[in-house]
């Protein structure tokens, strides 16, 4: 039985979000994500002006008239949400946790593609695999979907990017739309993410907080690490001790951002202190001048 706090979360998270796949996500989905290619659809008789390389020579030998081959655009896509459930996200020091944020997120897409009558598929993952949810069409599915954002409590406390792609490049056999939603703040998941960037539509968005960059002065701070459950002590008021882990971070990142370039992994970057609206959008906007 689903308690009632969820359903009501549930609801409320549709509410917010379908204003914004209605006014503005689908739209711009539909520009970007159109579809695999072009599928055989019939032949007809030959008229002229065709292009003759689409002369379906078989047809137009049992016929002993000319006939060509009709396509159509494949539209039926198949999108999964793989979504970090670990520790990490239980994290926001202004407005909301990063894990509050990635389920709204996950709702935009979700309710975008099934707009687009696509399939959408979820994998929950901490340093496990936490959930698998088989790609489906319709509301009732994204719904669904929400519910075990909401629900699912995971056992695990780490992060493992790599078992999350390496679960995906299992169950997803055919190229497919996905959007990884993590903090990234694992390591020795390259080699996967490479594989399964090639294999399919692999997005990135990574949400993190400014605290994880530029610790404030709070004099002696007693810090609980929720991944490793570890606590330790560390002196905010020391200047030279913020700088160092300020710039610490900011090399550690920048590097990532030039492996993403590397391997031409598409990567949007949220922050709690801000709405994910236009991160979102402003991405869809340079996806649709590449296509």
């Amino acid at each position: 039985m689903i308690p009632k706090e969820i359903i009501q979360k549930v609801r409320h998270i549709e509410i917010r979000t379908r204003g914004l796949v209605n006014d503005l996500f689908g739209g711009e989905y539909h520009s970007v994500f159109k579809g695999r290619g072009m599928s055989f659809s019939e032949v007809r008789e030959y008229q002229p002006g065709d292009d003759i390389s689409l002369i379906d020579w078989n047809v137009t030998a049992r016929s002993n008239a000319p006939y060509i081959k009709i396509f159509e655009e494949e539209r039926e896509l198949t999108v999964y949400l793989i979504v970090d459930m670990s520790r990490s996200g239980n994290f926001g020091t202004l407005q909301r946790f990063k894990n509050e944020i990635a389920v709204e997120i996950a709702a935009v897409l979700g309710f975008s593609a099934i707009k687009n009558n696509d399939k959408v598929g979820l994998i929950l993952f901490s340093d496990g695999i936490e959930k698998y949810v088989v790609p489906k069409k319709g509301k009732s599915h994204v719904l669904r979907v929400i519910r075990e954002l909401l629900y699912n409590r995971p056992k695990g406390r780490g992060t493992s990017i790599q078992n999350a792609l390496d679960f995906l490049m299992k169950v997803a056999k055919r190229r497919s739309v996905v959007f990884l939603i993590s903090d990234y703040m694992d390591k020795g998941y390259w080699k996967s993410l490479k594989v399964a960037n090639r294999k399919h539509d692999l997005i990135g968005i990574q949400i993190s907080d400014v605290a994880e960059y530029n610790i404030p002065d709070l004099g002696l701070l007693k810090v609980h690490d929720p991944e490793t459950n570890e606590q330790f002590w560390i002196d905010t008021s020391s200047k030279e001790e913020r700088l160092l882990f300020k710039k610490e971070q900011e090399e550690k990142w920048i590097k990532f951002n030039k492996e993403c370039d590397r391997i031409k992994f598409d990567l949007i970057q949220i922050s709690t202190t801000g709405d994910y609206v236009d991160p979102l959008m402003n991405y869809f906007k340079r996806r649709e001048k590449r296509v």
